[in-house]
């Protein structure tokens, strides 16, 4: 079937997609300035990496529970969801138009206009028959492994995120690393918890607007070609920088502080990255810091959880571990460690309101974050003296 990808407003180029969603073909192209970052070289535009951004959009078959929740829906693939809202996302701005269909992005895009909640009810297990299930909503295009969905409250866009077995502890640590974040005045989402269907989950206000884009550090990094004597980590910075965003090694620093303060083992290119203006087309910055739930050794037993070696935390971004990590920063003059003081009672109040953690892994997790709080100070006392 033929479409035309867009931009908001602006026709960017036409489109073959089979039922599946996948790109079979390419068509015209209208404005070239309004294609996807890194989806295009020199050449033109390249269908395959067009391809897999385009699917990048799809709930993964990882999801937890994706099998039932497609048996519920009739459907074999989670990708044959995309076309069923057009591709529209609460992410970005583009989406595709059939061609036997004049459609107003004004009237169809889920910033400005509601949105159907029963996708996300099923993915929660809740939810009615397939006949009776209406396919319009974001959380078509909601990407990562965990369940999610999107609702309005109050007029506002909010993500829902749940947790996984054993623990359940992912929610709880969102909620603990903009805690952190915020003591330390690092730019980041922020997060509460909530109770969605009977389970604590944490929620958070969309941070993109229906003018903005959110563009992923491994698209940023593919819009460059790599030179073999730079390191992919001074890489990036030099692409954002090509770019003209500014202070990206500086918040790129604070973002790999706070996951080794948190032993994040799941920062990856796909969960960070930096907003343009989706209308004039100018980057407008760095993202503030999301996704960080996969963290506080959020799968490992007890007897597992040690503060001080992380060399069993692979972290599949720049180093082997988030301590390694912390090697890259190069400035921690901004940094006041007197302002993480007690936080640690802070966090064991979060955890106590979990019925899956018990007393004894909650006061291995705030000595474990105590503990990795003064390895920091640590590093800071080192770096000031060798100035």
């Amino acid at each position: 079937m033929l479409y035309t990808l867009m931009h908001r407003e602006v026709k960017v180029m036409e489109l073959e997609m089979n039922e599946y969603a996948n790109i079979t073909a390419l068509g015209k192209v209208y404005d070239a300035k309004h294609l996807p970052l890194g989806t295009y070289n020199k050449i033109g535009v390249d269908r395959k990496t067009l391809n897999a951004w385009w699917m990048n959009r799809s709930i993964p078959a990882s999801r937890r529970g994706i099998r039932s929740f497609l048996d519920a829906l009739e459907l074999s693939s989670p990708s044959e969801l995309i076309q069923k809202c057009f591709g529209l996302s609460l992410s970005d701005q583009y989406w595709v138009c059939p061609s036997d269909m004049s459609l107003d992005w004004k009237k169809v895009n889920f910033f400005d206009n509601g949105f159907s909640e029963d996708i996300g009810d099923l993915l929660f297990g809740k939810g009615g028959t397939s006949d009776s299930i209406s396919l319009f909503s974001p959380d078509n295009t909601a990407n990562g492994n965990l369940k999610k969905k999107w609702k309005i409250s109050d007029g506002k866009r909010i993500l829902i995120k749940g947790s996984c077995a054993p623990f359940f502890q992912e929610a709880y640590n969102e909620v603990i690393s903009s805690l952190i974040a915020e003591r330390l005045g690092i730019p980041h989402v922020t997060y509460g918890l909530i109770n969605e269907h009977d389970e604590a989950c944490c929620f958070c206000e969309d941070f993109v607007t229906a003018k903005t884009d959110l563009v992923s550090a491994a698209y940023v990094m593919k819009a460059f070609k790599k030179r073999n004597d730079v390191s992919e980590y001074e890489f990036y910075i030099e692409c954002c920088e090509s770019l003209g965003v500014k202070d990206v090694r500086s918040q790129l620093e604070k973002m790999l502080l706070l996951d080794f303060l948190t032993v994040n083992e799941d920062r990856h290119l796909n969960n960070f990255g930096i907003i343009r203006n989706a209308v004039t087309l100018e980057w407008i910055g760095t993202a503030p810091i999301y996704d960080c739930g996969n963290s506080l050794w959020f799968n490992k037993v007890d007897s597992h959880i040690n503060a001080l070696d992380d060399s069993n935390i692979k972290c599949p971004l720049w180093e082997k571990n988030p301590t390694k990590n912390l090697d890259l920063i190069t400035d921690f003059s901004w940094v006041d460690i007197s302002a993480l003081d007690g936080i640690e009672n802070d966090i064991r109040m979060i955890l106590s309101g979990s019925e899956y953690l018990s007393d004894t892994r909650v006061d291995i997790l705030c000595n474990a974050i105590r503990t990795r709080i003064d390895m920091l100070r640590d590093t800071i006392s080192e770096w000031v003296n060798k100035k």
